[in-house]
């Protein structure tokens, strides 16, 4: 699993019958920061992600990758990569909050 923001949406009027009705996401990972444990910081990568739950632009998010995508009820039918599997209220390391939804829908960085 991984943490990241959902920076956008993809729309596909051509699709194969099992994606008819799936949200597609942008999403983008986050990491914590190597010189600063205080923060965030992007990975620098994007991947499209089935959204399971309705996340929105700004999100932060939890998918997941690979096979283990296709291990929900929702998506155990579904040929895709990366699904959204949570929707993050906060992040804390060390005891430091990193991110908190309610105080801010943006990623310390």
């Amino acid at each position: 699993m991984f943490v990241a923001r959902v920076t956008g949406s993809v729309v596909a009027t051509q699709k194969v019958d099992s994606m008819i009705g799936q949200k597609l996401l942008i999403v983008e990972p986050y990491r914590l920061d190597g010189t600063n444990r205080e923060k965030l910081v992007t990975t620098g990568r994007t991947f499209v992600a089935v959204d399971a739950l309705g996340a929105g632009v700004g999100d932060m998010v939890l998918i997941s990758q690979g096979s283990s995508a296709r291990f929900t009820p929702e998506t155990n039918k579904l040929p895709i990569d990366t699904v959204v599997i949570g929707i993050v209220d906060s992040v804390s390391i060390e005891r430091q909050s990193v991110y908190n939804r309610q105080q801010d829908n943006q990623p310390n960085s």
